[in-house]
């Protein structure tokens, strides 16, 4: 299904600050079809005349009438009307008798969309920049009950803020949707002085498991949360009183005797004046426990991953003594490739401890492995020019840790033997992705080795083991041209498709 912004952009003129707008409306979509028990669809008027459905969202709070989305189709004929009106007036337009649906008596009512010149502006858009209707089943009708009374008197407020260009506020900082209060969550609603003129019953609730015993009608919601946080040590919300009152439309978390209820607050205005305020609430004790599980978790994994990183770096420091201690060349030469792998995998490690996620970014773990090239050619008496092209993009710990000990011993392979008994030369390294395989080229421009004939030492046999048994990759040696030596590895990338 194409994204709004896509839709947008194939069929109507609009520009990426309408987007953003009307990215900004749809996000609380599903609000405000729980409030109105009706199914909300947004249009945008298309260059042709005519309007195209650009999101659609059903409500939690009662049936629906379409079960099939209208997103990227064009406006019925018998909705065209009523639409373009409140398009062209800048009104709402109510439909003047119940219209039907496939044998459904329904009630439209048509929303121009109206846009804030920007945050803290003023000005709005001298015309709608598109139209949000709201599709009411009829053959449900009955004595509504308060609840649902004050619930559609709400989305009527909020209908009218549309209009006006109030609603969404642009005032208002975008949370995590997770954990995010719903209507059907809770509902408080208050007066322009901050008194609950209406709490749903799970509103009510939420306030009941935090210690308040009594109705929240009539009260000063301010004065009920001042009186559960007394005497609690613990930190306080600096913009708790304005979302109490009603005055600023933002999130906040209060917590008393173990539960942690989540706050939203919605203004009400009127002609630009602020006539009272919806508060949704949220029990989210469950939520935030879990959160504070995961951050413990993450926590761990990193100091796991730091306390591995240095006892590999000392295992390589005491390699590097045990082969500076050495008799013989052999020996030496053994124990100083054991250090260098040792190190290559303690890099992988030193990065995964940085992160909050198991994914590293391995063009920086392979600038570090690179760096070891200085040391291998030092010991040859060689000048070594590193280059390194294209990206490696962001790769899990369980290709990350492999590909840096291959590639380790490629580049070492290219210094010690490929440049061997040279004064100077090039170690060339080319990553390139796609989002099928992960391709890289090793290249020297040493004296290359007999096509065919492939190494059979103990870095030739690691590289074979990394590459084709734990990544499932292939891997190529031949000689360039002229002369050199060229590795090519290609890793498949399936897996991370499969579990993305």
């Amino acid at each position: 299904m194409s994204t709004l912004s896509d839709l947008v952009h194939e069929h109507s003129d609009a520009d990426e600050v309408d987007i953003d707008w009307l990215h900004l409306l749809i996000a609380d979509g599903q609000l405000i079809a729980d409030l109105a028990f009706a199914d909300i669809v947004l249009w945008v008027p298309t260059r042709t005349g005519s309007f195209v459905a650009v999101a659609h969202t059903r409500p939690s709070s009662s049936a629906t009438l379409f079960y099939r989305d209208f997103v990227g189709q064009e406006i019925k004929p018998e909705w065209r009307r009523q639409v373009t009106q409140a398009f062209e007036t800048a009104a709402i337009v109510d439909s003047s008798a119940p219209d039907w649906y496939e044998e459904t008596p329904t009630r439209m009512r048509a929303v121009p969309v109206l846009r804030r010149g920007g945050r803290g502006g003023k000005a709005v858009t001298e015309h709608p920049i598109a139209v949000i209707t709201r599709h009411t089943n009829l053959s449900e009708a009955r004595m509504p009950s308060r609840q649902e009374l004050t619930f559609n008197e709400c989305a009527n407020d909020l209908f009218a803020m549309i209009a006006a260009g109030d609603f969404p506020d642009l005032a208002a900082p975008s949370g995590p949707r997770r954990g995010a209060p719903r209507a059907s969550d809770g509902l408080i609603r208050l007066d322009l002085d901050g008194i609950v003129t209406f709490a749903s019953p799970n509103g009510l609730s939420a306030f009941n498991r935090m210690g308040f015993a009594g109705e929240l009608e009539g009260q000063s919601l301010a004065t009920v949360t001042t009186s559960l946080l007394a005497g609690r040590p613990q930190q306080v919300d600096e913009s708790l009183p304005l979302v109490v009152t009603g005055r600023a439309p933002w999130r906040t978390d209060i917590e008393s005797r173990g539960v942690t209820v989540t706050l939203r607050t919605i203004p009400l205005l009127l002609d630009g004046r602020r006539i009272g305020a919806l508060i949704l609430v949220r029990d989210v004790s469950e939520v935030r426990h879990q959160e504070r599980e995961l951050i413990t978790k993450d926590a761990t994994i990193r100091e796991i991953h730091h306390r591995v990183k240095n006892n590999l770096q000392t295992v390589a420091s005491l390699l590097r003594i045990q082969a500076r201690r050495s008799h013989t060349d052999a020996t030496r030469d053994a124990l100083t490739q054991a250090m260098r792998r040792v190190a290559a995998i303690a890099v992988v490690h030193d990065t995964l401890s940085e992160g909050l996620n198991q994914n590293v970014d391995f063009d920086v773990v392979f600038s570090r492995v690179l760096m070891l090239i200085a040391e291998v050619a030092s010991s040859h008496n060689t000048v070594v020019r590193p280059l390194s092209t294209g990206s490696f993009g962001t790769l899990p710990s369980e290709y990350a840790t492999p590909l840096a000990l291959a590639l380790t011993e490629l580049v070492t392979n290219a210094v010690e033997h490929g440049l061997e008994g040279r004064p100077d030369g090039e170690v060339e390294i080319v990553a390139s992705r796609t989002d099928e395989a992960l391709s890289v080229k090793v290249r020297d421009n040493g004296g290359g080795m007999p096509e065919g004939k492939v190494g059979s030492g103990l870095g030739t046999q690691i590289v074979r083991t990394l590459i084709q048994g734990e990544l499932g990759g292939t891997i190529d040696w031949h000689t360039l041209e002229g002369e050199g030596t060229e590795v090519t590895i290609d890793v498949p990338l399936l897996y991370l498709k499969r579990r993305a």
